[in-house]
């Protein structure tokens, strides 16, 4: 990756964390200069962040008048998670019955790392491995297509689901999810593994919506509404 590809990429981070925590309204404009000037980054790599999100349908480039945050409503977010869940249900159903010995190792390995930084009560490292754990499951599948839409949906998605692991309890509820979930694979258990991963994401969507109440009640209780 090249250092303005690094750039774009960092830049489109902390766009989509600002997103995620509501700090921009949908159909705000995105301030191309104020926005260089307060990352310390010039107008190239912003567009290519841009461009990035526009990508992920957090932002639309409309010629001629700038970028707009396209915030999904609670009920759209409901509507995307619930897409999400039925994907990686159908991963894990497929990985459960094809998943080799050597996925089936990068799988513990990936868990692992969600339970070190459990340990650590880090939830960015946690969101690392919970991404490598994830990819893992879309991988075993063995089939190309269907990982293909669940990555191209946890993109989509990815501000959301790393937000609402900020909730008290969050993280330790997510590995016991993990486990359930690592349990019926090893037990050959199709089905139930699936199902646990449907209400593990469905869960996912549950959470964030409690994040943002959490977020509003302290934004107004600092105004004194």
């Amino acid at each position: 990756m090249t250092a303005k590809s690094k750039t774009a990429s960092r830049i489109c981070a902390e766009i989509e964390q600002r997103i995620a925590m509501g700090r921009y309204q949908d159909g705000e404009k995105l301030n191309e200069v104020a926005l260089a000037t307060e990352l310390n980054v010039s107008r190239t790599p912003l567009r290519e962040a841009f461009q990035i999100l526009n990508a992920s349908f957090l932002v639309e480039l409309i010629p001629n008048r700038g970028a707009f945050v396209r915030r999904p409503s609670m009920v759209r977010l409901v509507e995307m998670f619930e897409v999400m869940a039925e994907l990686e249900a159908w991963c894990v159903k497929l990985a459960t019955r094809r998943i080799t010995p050597a996925q089936r190792l990068f799988l513990r390995e990936a868990a692992q790392g969600c339970e070190e930084a459990l340990k650590q009560e880090r939830p960015d490292l946690y969101y690392k491995a919970n991404n490598r754990l994830h990819g893992m499951f879309y991988e075993a599948s063995g089939n190309s297509v269907l990982a293909e839409e669940a990555g191209r949906m946890h993109q989509r998605l990815r501000p959301f689901r790393r937000h609402q692991l900020d909730v008290k309890g969050r993280l330790a509820k997510s590995m016991r999810e993990h486990a359930e979930i690592l349990e019926a694979m090893d037990n050959g258990d199709a089905e139930l593994a699936a199902e646990r991963m449907r209400r593990h994401i469905n869960t996912l969507g549950a959470t964030y919506d409690e994040y943002i109440s959490t977020l509003e009640a302290m934004s107004q209780a600092g105004t004194g509404d």
